[in-house]
């Protein structure tokens, strides 16, 4: 998965994405004696959906790009949004690896808002090739999590246009992150590459308005560091809707420097966040003890995505402006 790089200061990461044209919406003032709508419900996410979701993909076994089990992995993602009644949207390539040409496939999800612009959830779905390595936390955490987030936003309003993304291809062909990597040509973020490169050749890219990736949440000892590679002010929107959902002490106010899949975006020039614990010693570890769901808990995905929903709105306000 990722490579930790060090320890300094805070930043935060956000990336944006936008593709299909909304209309925007103006409401006029209702007329007299008209019976307003009751209001919307604030959103909830049910972390026990989102464990039983991280159960399934982890039965699979593992789930490496180009594999059957990541197939199978993709056709459970596939029914499981469609039953929530949203459309699944597949985005296959061919990565070019060191070690040969490794069919892959993006999904994505599209929930449209009052403008066009997107606002991006992404992680990533694939495994470590290790021959034990079933990825409960890295893996699985993210793309449990991310149906999840879906079904909980799927019927608020929204001012962006909403865009979901399990990416696949995230983790390095060779044992180390970097180890067959060249210049220009990293060998692992094959999936968020891609979707970069796409949206650079369709002229969207500038159309993404902010990008957040989550990866490795499923941790008991659940800890996330301010990743530093990422856009400060995102960063600071989170860690504050941690403290006002009484979350400070699992979004610690330390600061880590991690290569991970929002690397892509900001380098194209897209706002991006990293919410992942990345310290986390069952990590690529492929003895069968190790990052199966005994290490993951519900709770861990619960504070993430109750931080996360309370940091939606003053993101989306910021980006408004």
């Amino acid at each position: 998965m990722k490579r930790l790089a060090g320890t300094v200061v805070a930043v935060g990461i956000i990336g944006l994405v936008v593709w299909n044209v909304v209309s925007h919406v103006n409401a006029s003032p209702p007329a007299v004696g008209t019976v307003l709508a009751e209001p919307q419900a604030k959103p909830t996410f049910d972390s026990a959906k989102a464990f039983e979701h991280l159960k399934a993909m982890v039965a699979i076994g593992p789930r490496y790009s180009g594999s059957p089990a990541i197939r199978q992995t993709r056709a459970y993602l596939t029914r499981e949004l469609s039953a929530l009644g949203f459309k699944v949207e597949e985005q296959p390539f061919t990565a070019d690896t060191p070690k040969g040409k490794i069919e892959m496939v993006n999904l994505i999800v599209r929930l449209a808002g009052k403008r066009p612009e997107r606002l991006l959830f992404t992680g990533h779905y694939d495994t470590k090739n290790l021959p034990n390595f079933v990825g409960a936390s890295d893996g699985g955490s993210s793309a449990a999590f991310l149906v999840e987030l879906a079904r909980a936003v799927k019927d608020q309003p929204r001012e962006f246009t909403y865009e979901f993304v399990w990416l696949d291809g995230e983790e390095a062909t060779c044992n180390l992150w970097d180890e067959c990597s060249k210049p220009g040509k990293p060998d692992h973020t094959y999936g968020s590459q891609y979707y970069v490169d796409a949206a650079k050749q369709a002229g969207a890219l500038k159309s993404i308005k902010a990008m957040i990736l989550v990866d490795m949440i499923g941790d008991k000892d659940l800890q996330i560091r301010r990743e530093r590679k990422g856009t400060a002010w995102i960063t600071d929107a989170i860690w504050a809707a941690a403290k006002r959902t009484g979350h400070g002490g699992t979004f610690v106010d330390l600061s880590t420097d991690i290569e991970d899949d929002h690397v892509p975006f900001i380098n194209a020039g897209v706002e991006a966040a990293d919410i992942i614990d990345l310290d986390y010693p069952y990590w690529h570890n492929d003895q069968a003890c190790c990052d199966d769901i005994s290490r993951v808990s519900a709770r861990s995905l619960q504070i993430v995505g109750e931080v996360l929903l309370a940091a939606i709105p003053d993101i989306e306000k910021r980006l408004a402006r």
